[in-house]
């Protein structure tokens, strides 16, 4: 399949390779299904590029590098729903935004995204009852670069 994006041109992905969303995102209920497309290689990064939309993409990250105590308890129901077990773990991803001072990036921690990496399936949960929030900071002591020389 040859996906457009503005941001990364033509993409070619296998249609068994899209990431499937049944029931669309929140506030993007008609997009169902998304290119995962990593960053780099060893980055927690990556982004969710829409199949049908060339201007709808997402950086997403990987929280566990960022937040290790981040924990919730998925609902039997959404577990079932995509199919998930032991020997099948959920891979946890969050979206990233990304204001003009990239050292005040936020992860929206309140609406994960849970996909099932084997069968391709995935949905935005909103967490119930939740400490979290839509905009926690990936770099509350500054980028790593800057931190290490001081915040200068």
């Amino acid at each position: 399949m040859l996906i457009q994006s503005t941001r990364f041109g033509e993409i070619e992905i296998a249609d068994s390779a899209l990431i499937r969303f049944p029931a669309g995102l929140p506030g993007f209920p008609a997009e169902h299904a998304f290119a995962f497309l990593p960053y780099q290689p060893d980055s927690p990064f990556a982004f969710l590029q829409s199949a049908t939309d060339p201007d709808l993409s997402f950086v997403i990250t990987d929280p566990f590098p960022f937040f290790k105590e981040y924990c919730f308890k998925l609902e039997d129901t959404i577990i079932a729903e995509l199919g998930l077990a032991d020997d099948n773990p959920p891979k946890i991803v969050n979206i990233v935004r990304i204001p003009e001072k990239t050292e005040e990036m936020t992860a929206n921690l309140l609406a994960p995204i849970v996909i099932n990496w084997v069968s391709r399936t995935a949905m935005q949960i909103v967490l119930e009852k939740s400490p979290y929030t839509v905009r926690h900071r990936l770099f509350p002591q500054g980028l790593p670069n800057q931190a290490a020389k001081g915040g200068k």
